[in-house]
């Protein structure tokens, strides 16, 4: 039996070995860069940044520094807020036309705050090809080291900076069981801290600083401690926060509405009683105060 005839016959075949080509093919590559440790650039990402033939990022310098760390010389091209507008079509005209792009944040993952996906959707409505090159996540990392529950979690990204409007999107997901994440500024936190507890109450939380960075620090307690703590302290570094889910809340004996009406009925007025066991079944009052009219009517008749 010849190797060939022996292989197919049932030993299991190796997998294909995804390397990236000299020159890569055109398309867009979503490439995570580190966060803070230079070591957790990836093999893949390295090798995608050195083959493709232009690297958008939000800053040359700052992503100038990690391509010469590594010896990287793939020319880099500007795109960030300020310039999306105008830069986007110019990148989709020279993809459409045959050429590669990476694109790149400051740190970590693109797409997470700032305006890359819309690169994408462009990307994606002119059939052009998008590859992710996964890696650094300050949020993942964040929650990996947290101890909250990761089975559901909501990222937030940065909260408004204003405390009216902050405490108002806090209350749109006050009820969320899931748990929370977000970024913050280090001038920011502590307001922020106080606000979250104002409004999400004492939940246990962590502050995440400098992560995977040398002086990386991970800080837990209720949000009133955490609070108190940075009002306190000057703090310095890219911070995530991190919040546990909306707890369970014990619901109480199903009411019978009827019967609880009639009951409620033999000594109070229609409108007293239907605001008592409107509170006491959480049933809408209007519903219960329209029930109640037909209690008394067919009692009365």
């Amino acid at each position: 039996m010849s190797r060939s005839h022996k292989a197919s016959a049932g030993a299991t075949p190796r997998p294909t070995e995804t390397k990236t080509p000299s020159k890569a093919p055109a398309a867009l590559y979503i490439v995570a860069t580190p966060i803070g440790n230079l070591a957790d650039l990836s093999t893949r990402a390295n090798e995608t940044l050195k083959a493709v033939g232009t690297i958008a990022c939000e800053d040359t310098r700052v992503t100038g520094g990690l391509l010469h760390r590594f010896g990287i010389s793939t020319p880099m091209l500007a795109y960030h807020d300020h310039n999306a507008e105008r830069m986007r079509p110019q990148i989709i005209s020279r993809l459409l036309e045959g050429e590669s792009f990476a694109l790149v944040s400051d740190a970590g993952t693109p797409l997470i705050s700032d305006p890359g996906f819309k690169l994408v959707k462009d990307c994606v409505d002119h059939g052009i090809v998008v590859i992710p090159i996964p890696g650094p996540s300050a949020p993942l990392a964040a929650l990996m080291a947290a101890g909250l529950p990761t089975d559901r979690f909501y990222f937030g990204g940065f909260l408004p900076s204003k405390t009216k409007a902050r405490r108002e999107m806090l209350g749109e997901i006050l009820g969320l069981k899931a748990t929370l994440v977000f970024f913050e500024s280090p001038h920011r936190i502590a307001s922020t801290l106080v606000d979250m507890a104002a409004v999400l109450g004492e939940r246990e939380a962590v502050v995440g600083r400098e992560l995977t960075k040398l002086h990386e620090e991970f800080r837990r307690g209720t949000l009133g401690a955490l609070a108190k703590h940075y009002d306190a302290t000057q703090t310095k570094g890219e911070i995530v926060i991190v919040v546990d889910g909306a707890p369970d809340v014990e619901t109480g004996p199903v009411i019978n509405v009827d019967e609880a009406l009639r009951d409620a009925l033999k000594t109070m007025s229609v409108r007293d009683a239907a605001n008592e066991i409107a509170k006491l079944s959480g049933t809408s009052r209007r519903d219960v105060y329209a029930r109640a009219l037909a209690l008394a009517k067919s009692r009365d008749a």
